[in-house]
């Protein structure tokens, strides 16, 4: 059973960096991903990366602003997020999955494992 751990989240000012990390139990992730919620609307994709070759995927929201990273010798996904706006306020999670597919990594719908969530506030 693979066990997903979130940490960083918080409260910062427009245009404050914040970096995010996801502990993994057990290996074997084909791919890692973070996503957010933002209050009242739905889950939506910031970024994922393939474990093994390190080649990401970003969104259009953040693309610029935030970088998505591992390191494999401590099973450790990053998020790095930079120039943050009011906007990125939202809970992140992360995701994993051992067999999921490029055209999929975008879709929470097909990540079998969750982190429990860390709440990022960006406010002045």
């Amino acid at each position: 059973q693979v066990q997903l751990v979130e940490s960083g989240g918080g409260l910062v000012q427009p245009g404050d960096s914040l970096k995010l990390s996801c502990g993994a139990s057990g290996g074997g992730m084909r791919a890692m991903g973070w996503f957010r919620r933002p209050p009242g609307k739905e889950r939506e994709f910031v970024a994922a990366i393939k474990w093994s070759s390190g080649h990401t995927y970003t969104a259009d929201s953040v693309k610029g602003r935030f970088t998505i990273s591992r390191d494999k010798s401590k099973n450790t996904m990053f998020l790095q997020m930079n120039s943050l706006k009011p906007e990125d306020t939202g809970v992140y999670y992360c995701a994993a999955d051992p067999s999921i597919i490029q055209s999929s990594m975008f879709d929470s719908r097909y990540y079998s494992y969750w982190g429990q969530g860390t709440q990022v506030t960006v406010s002045s």
